[in-house]
């Protein structure tokens, strides 16, 4: 029966421990900073739900179309 050795279970580094890991130790030169949330790229120009209340006004504001009539519909039997 072979020997099953267990696996080495990673803890989570944080950044200080990651830079020492990858770089050696920092010196002073090094910092470590919290920079704020970036900013949207651009404002939006409306909501989804803006954007469906208007698409409804144009729908309900269109001419409705014209009546079927009923003569047209009926399909032709050709022998």
């Amino acid at each position: 029966m072979p020997f099953w050795r267990k696996p080495d279970r990673l803890r989570p580094l944080d950044e200080a421990a990651a830079y020492a890991r990858c770089h050696g130790d920092r010196d002073d030169s090094v910092r470590v900073v919290k920079l704020p949330p970036r900013r949207a790229r651009y404002d939006l120009l409306a909501t989804g739900e803006e954007i469906r209340r208007r698409f409804e006004e144009r729908i309900d504001g269109r001419d409705p179309d014209p009546p079927l009539n009923p003569a047209t519909l009926t399909p032709s039997v050709s022998s």
